[in-house]
């Protein structure tokens, strides 16, 4: 036994730690939080200063009890989680659960996984920082306060399926969604026509070449027009020329937001996946802590990336430089995301992902510490005889590429203005008072546009530029809010849109209208219905909450908790007095949710037509439930809102389902289900592919989808003399005998199944079934089956755990095999106690029979009308 345990928060790291510690260290990880806040009760005494109440959950008593034996025969523990604040209050709740006291316990921290850092921590151990600690458990305690009040109200206030959820960041996110979305809907673009006229010249080698001048911008074709027509019969003079010299410098190292937005726009990641990859290597030791809002660099790192800079590129490359933090409460100590060893530029033993975030990572730190971009920008003015007006000619030209050689940042969509031009390229020579040939002349109609929609990283920028967040909250704020049905990230088509375009050439006019393609949007966040709904309610009844000015205040206070200027408990006191008064004053007096919206009158009942949330989510309903007749639903489609469905959309719903024909003497009509669009032919359910429009279905497509569904599901071979067919699911491409789903891995030709694949495929799931199962009653949807870490009970879709005997010990495999049924139903019951429980069949109010189904087009094969 080692004499000293050391703990972190991950397996991966523990394994990397031990190597480089060696045999006078045991490295355990406790896997994350080992306690948390109970549920019942929100855990926290609100009378008793907000004292939480902490539990270690089921599945972490085992990672418990062996911490606690190995403590016991270790001479000393040692704390090395992780260096920001959970890490600090993940040590603290150690001390709590293995006895151990937090003002003598060897705490250390370090910035990256590396030999010489892990040894200097080491020789340099501190204690837990309470003020750390408490600045967490401020958070999670402000955080479960908000979530436990707030999500009740909504359940009371609106009623939908799922149950609703609020929280402090999450719901400002939300609304930033929802109010960019609704600026969107708001905006009327509006047109100007851009000029540009198109001269030719001779360059350095005397060949030809043409470029492009700009004029002002008209706001009316026929402003445009009267302008060119100016230009008839003109001379054009170079009547200036400014040779300016220009520079650009490197950005910063990364922090966990630059990082993120980074990495969505170069790599395409979402930031989950961005900070997942990043967790890993930073584990296996490739990279510095990945959760950090410093841009410092350790002069160690600074020597490493001089040396590979000069080494690689020469010293007139190499620029040293300090960055300094905007957020001052960055704890400058951190660093930023760096590579661990500067030396490698790649990973050959990462994976795909791995290796590019890392590749990212290491051009961004080189970058930061290399010299400036030299560029050479000219800017020609070209003057009209006739009308006296100037044309503007710019250019801009590489003449020393510093940083660019290694790394050029991007940038978000809007930060990107419209009239910015790509300047890269020099004009030809051009002289003062020379003359020049007008190839054409253009003015092309150019359209306004909203601020695009937010992406995760231009969200996550937004964030922290409003302070609220901090960097280990950026990735589950936004993946929470998805979640909950918030938010749906999701693209949007392009849509057609005509342009005009005047062209000046001979001292002629042409007019052409063409079409391009606009609005087009990928991987953008979009707030669902139900996230503007709640948005609305939450701002009218707690806009304290909703007030970003507010949420970044908190931020700011849990620093000064951090900081240990600011008792946690009296913070929380200021924030909850005044909540509660609100949760209290909304139950009592709020109006329940509607979200509706008027539409109009229903042209056959006369009815009104409302867009509104229903249980089962965003709807148009005709009629009220007051009315003799039973009101009419239905669901909106994906992409369809209650706040921008038209009148005319919205009666359109109502011709589904719709009749197409006739075939084989079974009925085709066509429907929306749940996941998506379907063709019922009978008792069979055809999905539609993905892009078909159901309102545009006639009987001959329909027809072609039935064959292809039958082509599909005929067998493609037999065992045992019964059909396998083959199909592709959400998990891939599969067989089917005898009810039996089998994937077919990706070593199987899938296309070209042979008798013999087909063969071991199904013998080897029939293996597995007969090792799955100890006891199994299909008909009552109960079994008892073998998991891998043991035997489980499943009672329908779940999964509970196997009872234990009289004598309160474990039964073994083979006693599972023999227990009776009513024993099993024992121990569902203790875990579902209404398992068994007969529900009262729900009597059905009589109602009036719904509207006939609408033929679209005539049977197939019409019966004969009888003479």
């Amino acid at each position: 036994m080692a004499k000293n345990l050391l703990i972190v928060e991950s397996p991966a790291k523990a394994k990397t730690i031990e190597k480089i510690l060696g045999k006078d260290f045991e490295v355990k990880s406790c896997f994350g939080h080992i306690r948390d806040l109970e549920k019942e009760e929100m855990g926290i005494d609100i009378k008793n200063g907000y004292t939480p109440r902490y539990i270690v959950p089921d599945e972490k008593t085992k990672v418990v009890q062996e911490l606690k034996s190995i403590a016991k025969k270790s001479d000393e523990v040692w704390l090395a989680t992780d260096e920001d604040r959970e890490g600090e209050a993940i040590s603290w709740h150690l001390c709590e659960v293995l006895g151990l006291d937090p003002r003598t316990t060897k705490r250390i921290v370090f910035h990256e996984i590396t030999k010489p850092a892990i040894q200097k921590a080491v020789t340099t151990p501190r204690t837990v920082d309470m003020n750390l600690v408490n600045a967490q458990q401020a958070r999670r305690v402000l955080d479960r306060i908000v979530g436990f009040e707030l999500s009740p109200v909504l359940w009371r206030k609106m009623s939908m399926k799922n149950n609703l959820s609020a929280g402090r960041v999450q719901s400002v996110a939300v609304r930033l969604i929802a109010e960019r979305e609704r600026e969107i809907n708001a905006f009327t673009a509006t047109s100007t026509f851009k000029i540009e006229a198109f001269f030719s010249a001779n360059d350095t080698t005397g060949k030809n070449v043409t470029f492009i001048a700009e004029g002002k911008k008209y706001n009316a074709v026929e402003d445009a027009e009267r302008f060119l027509q100016s230009c008839f019969g003109a001379k054009y003079t170079v009547n200036d020329i400014q040779v300016k010299p220009a520079k650009k410098s490197p950005a910063a190292p990364f922090t966990t937001s630059t990082l993120q937005q980074e990495a969505s726009r170069k790599l395409g990641f979402s930031v989950s996946r961005t900070m997942r990859v990043a967790q890993t290597l930073y584990e296996s030791g490739k990279i510095t802590y990945m959760r950090t809002d410093s841009v410092n660099l350790s002069e160690t790192a600074m020597a490493q990336i001089r040396k590979q800079i000069t080494g690689q590129y020469g010293n007139n490359y190499h620029q040293p430089r300090k960055y300094k933090n905007k957020n001052e409460s960055a704890q400058e100590a951190h660093e930023a995301i760096r590579p661990s060893y500067m030396e490698s530029s790649t990973l050959e033993d990462a994976d795909f992902d791995g290796r590019r975030l890392y590749e990212l990572i290491w051009k961004r730190t080189m970058a930061s510490q290399m010299a400036d971009a030299e560029l050479e920008r000219t800017i020609a003015k070209i003057e009209i005889s006739t009308n006296k007006e100037e044309l503007t000619a710019s250019g801009e030209v590489l003449k020393f590429d510093g940083f660019l050689k290694v790394y050029r940042e991007d940038r978000d969509e809007e930060d990107i203005n419209d009239d910015e031009q790509q300047q890269e390229g020099m004009l030809p020579p051009l002289a003062v008072r020379q003359q020049l040939p007008l190839t054409q002349m253009k003015a092309t109609e150019r359209f306004s546009r909203p601020s695009p929609r937010y992406t995760e990283a231009s969200l996550v920028k937004k964030l922290e530029e409003l302070g609220i967040g901090r960097p280990s909250t950026y990735a589950p704020t936004i993946s929470t809010i998805q979640k909950r049905g918030y938010v749906e990230k999701r693209d949007k088509d392009a849509i057609k849109r005509d342009f005009r375009i005047l062209t000046l050439k001979n001292d002629q006019i042409s007019k052409v209208t063409e079409q391009e393609n606009t609005g087009a949007e990928k991987s953008k966040l979009f707030p669902s219905d139900l996230g503007l709904v709640v948005t609305d309610f939450l701002k009218q009844y707690f806009d304290d909450i909703m007030d970003y000015g507010f949420t970044a205040r908190i931020e700011n206070e849990f620093d000064e908790v951090a900081a240990g200027k600011l008792k946690w408990n009296s913070m929380i006191d200021d924030f909850y007095i005044p909540f509660k008064k609100d949760v209290d004053n909304t139950i009592e007096n709020a109006e329940r949710i509607k979200g509706e919206r008027e539409l109009g009158l229903d042209p056959q009942s006369g009815k009104k037509v409302v867009a509104r949330m229903g249980r089962f989510g965003p709807m148009v309903q005709i009629g009220e439930v007051n009315d003799e007749e039973k009101p009419r639903f239905a669901g909106l489609r994906k992409g369809q809102s209650i706040e921008t469905i038209t009148f005319e959309e919205a009666l359109k719903l109502f011709e589904l389902p719709r009749t197409l024909g006739e075939q084989d003497g079974q009925e085709i009509s066509v429907n929306l289900g749940r996941f998506g669009p379907y063709i019922k032919w009978g008792e069979q359910n055809i999905s539609m592919p993905k892009g078909e429009d159901p309102f545009e279905l006639n009987m001959e497509r329909a027809l072609e989808l039935i064959g292809e569904k039958q082509k599909a599901d005929s067998p493609i071979a037999h065992y045992d003399d019964k059909p396998v067919t083959k199909g592709t699911g959400r998990f891939g491409p599969f067989i089917k005998w005898n009810d039996m789903y089998i994937n077919v891995p990706r070593r199987y030709n899938f296309e070209a199944l042979s008798q013999s694949d087909i063969d071991e495929l199904i013998e080897a799931k029939i293996k597995k079934e007969e090792n799955r199962y100890i006891q199994n009653w299909p008909d009552e949807k109960i079994s008892i089956e073998n998991a891998r870490w043991g035997p489980v009970l499943k009672f329908g879709k779940k999964i509970l755990k196997v009872g234990r005997k009289a004598d309160d010990t474990k039964y073994t495999a083979e006693e599972l095999g023999t227990v009776p049924l009513d024993d099993v139903k024992k121990m569902i019951v203790a875990q579902v106690p209404n398992a068994f429980a007969k529900k009262a069949a729900a009597k059905k109010a009589p109602g009036k029979k719904a509207a006939p189904k609408k033929d679209a087009t005539k049977k197939a094969a019409p019966k004969k009308k009888s003479k």
